[in-house]
């Protein structure tokens, strides 16, 4: 188990160790579709954190690689299809991030929060463009700042 859940209780770990897949499934359904570029990017995004992760998150990307790809093809067929309502519920369930970054290790939080958005940004630059330059669509960007969590830098101390 990854030291900073020891205080959580379990429905706020599987919120964290979802949280990877529901950025990616966001961030790659964010024009409506869902290709297998993004999927590919998503899965080998997740497997290249298990080692190249800063070192505080490396455990972490380890339990989140275990089941990745099953996750994120359970996510995707049993969201909405249409992009607005599955960004909403996706949105929903980020949120509650907001309430359990608050409760770990306040360094781990805010690596956690920048890996998140590094991961959305690479998720969204997966397809389209010129060697991946200007890739990036109008709905992916809007979405890829992740501002329905918030910045743990933030917290009060």
């Amino acid at each position: 188990m990854v030291e900073e859940f020891k205080t959580l209780r379990d429905d706020e770990i599987e919120v964290l160790l979802n949280a990877p897949v529901l950025v990616s499934v966001l961030i790659a359904g964010a024009d409506d579709k869902i290709d297998k570029d993004e999927i590919a990017q998503a899965v080998e995004i997740a497997n290249s954190k298990q080692a190249r992760a800063r070192e505080q998150l490396i455990e972490y990307y380890r339990e989140v690689g275990k089941d990745f790809q099953a996750k994120f093809e359970k996510y995707v067929a049993e969201m909405p299809e249409n992009a607005s309502a599955r960004s909403e519920a996706i949105t929903a369930e980020l949120r509650k991030l907001n309430f359990i970054l608050p409760k770990v290790d306040r360094n781990f939080a805010i690596k956690l929060y920048a890996s998140l958005r590094d991961m959305a940004k690479k998720v969204a630059e997966a397809s389209g463009g010129i060697l991946g330059y200007m890739s990036v669509s109008y709905e992916e960007a809007k979405l890829m700042e992740l501002q329905m969590i918030e910045d743990p830098e933030k917290y009060e101390i």
